[in-house]
């Protein structure tokens, strides 16, 4: 299909794999069923992960600039990448992040925003002082890293980028680099991921690679040979040279979906201002003079709308998260927020609000019948559900709408 075909055949492929028609038996909190009520049904939190990377939760000394960022992310995302980056995260031998870590993860679970660690191994984030260990010394601290922070903080984050950019770890001279060329990627990841498992056995664990090639499908499928604790595929896509035309995205969703496990987006970047030069391949230097224009704006806007639509009306696509969250502070100082560097939305935000706030959500008014029950589709997740009886007294509950769950179910409502 092309991209047209695409984008005008997404509402009915959104239907298929994110709703489902459920038949709900209200009853009030002494087991008792409600009939005949007046019944609102709205989503609270889809199940579908929307996030973007939350490296700015608690970091910022201007408190104007720290509240529009709290106040704009959790008014549309519910997930979000913390980062552990081992060369930060550690940047004195021993000496770690964990507490600042600790209160990003509380920020966010206190807004109910799920998160995830990324990344455990990265040969891009190697420790400055690692460079003067012998490699044994670094492998057994290597081990030991993935398992003392999956463990450490096994009640606040259930997701992790277990290994990041494994096809290309090799090229690189220090002894993560070199402990990937020895022994190859799938081994290297696999044992990676037998640590996390270990550490936490309920933890959801992923695989992270921008390099979207014959490589990294030989790699899922050699971990899935070797049957490796792979929980989900993570695909990144930093567009700061191009958009990638719609076709290429959706062929990419279904490269990776053969291998029958879920697909998470995981850093997502569309710019609002100049491209990057093609033969600019600097990665780490930091402009200070890549601004968003407005119609650079109207332009991310309109992809990020269509990309958006086409990645959630994707069965095997679970997550989609954006990098950055805000201009402020962004990856290479690129204009590739939602958000500009004071906290305004752009209007992919706002775009984006609509859809995951509006037009993908539950919000039906209906009624019970004589037996309590009364049907509608709903999108999947966390639903609130008010009744309003025929004497008058209004009644409230909660109920959830999973892809792997029931379709019938008793909600209990009370007071309040």
């Amino acid at each position: 299909m092309d991209s047209a075909d695409l984008i005008a055949s997404a509402p009915e492929r959104i239907r298929q794999c994110r709703t489902a028609e459920v038949e709900l038996r209200l009853s009030d909190e002494t087991g008792r069923i409600i009939p005949h009520a007046t019944v609102d049904v709205q989503l609270v939190r889809h199940e579908f992960k929307f996030g973007c990377n939350a490296f700015l939760v608690g970091q910022l000394a201007d408190e104007t600039l720290q509240q529009g960022y709290g106040e704009r992310l959790t008014a549309l995302l519910n997930y979000a990448t913390l980062p552990f980056y081992w060369g930060s995260y550690e940047q004195s031998k021993d000496v770690t992040r964990e507490q600042a870590l600790d209160t990003m993860a509380e920020w966010c679970g206190h807004h109910q925003i799920a998160t995830k660690g990324h990344p455990l191994i990265w040969h891009e984030t190697f420790p400055e002082w690692g460079h003067q260990c012998p490699d044994d010394e670094i492998l057994t601290r290597l081990e030991r890293r993935v398992k003392q922070v999956v463990s450490r903080f096994k009640d606040c984050v259930h997701l992790w980028d277990v290994v990041n950019e494994a096809t290309v770890s090799h090229t690189f001279d220090n002894a993560i680099g070199r402990w990937i060329a020895r022994h190859g990627a799938a081994a290297c990841v696999e044992q990676a991921l037998r640590w996390a498992r270990e550490a936490n056995p309920s933890a959801t664990l992923l695989y992270n690679d921008f390099n979207v090639s014959p490589d990294f499908e030989a790699l899922v499928g050699a971990l899935r040979d070797r049957d490796a604790p792979l929980d989900v595929i993570g695909i990144q896509s930093h567009m700061h040279k191009g958009r990638w035309p719609l076709e290429r995205v959706w062929q990419v969703c279904e490269t990776y979906a053969r291998y029958g496990l879920p697909l998470h987006w995981t850093e997502l970047t569309i710019l609002s201002g100049r491209l990057k030069a093609a033969d600019d391949n600097d990665w780490h230097t930091p402009r200070t003079d890549w601004k968003s224009t407005h119609d650079g704006e109207m332009t991310q806007a309109e992809y990020g709308e269509q990309l958006s639509t086409l990645l959630f009306s994707h069965p095997s696509v679970e997550a989609i998260t954006w990098w950055d969250f805000s201009d402020y502070g962004s990856w290479q100082g690129a204009p590739a927020g939602l958000v500009r560097e004071d906290m305004t939305p752009k209007p992919l935000y706002e775009r984006l609000l609509n859809l995951v706030k509006k037009e993908w959500c539950t919000d039906v008014h209906t009624t019970s019948d004589g037996e309590g029950r009364t049907r509608l589709r709903c999108v999947f997740g966390t639903h609130r559900v008010r009744a309003i009886l025929d004497t008058g007294r209004t009644l409230s509950g909660e109920f959830t709408v999973s892809r792997k769950g029931h379709r019938a179910m008793t909600v209990a409502l009370a007071e309040g």
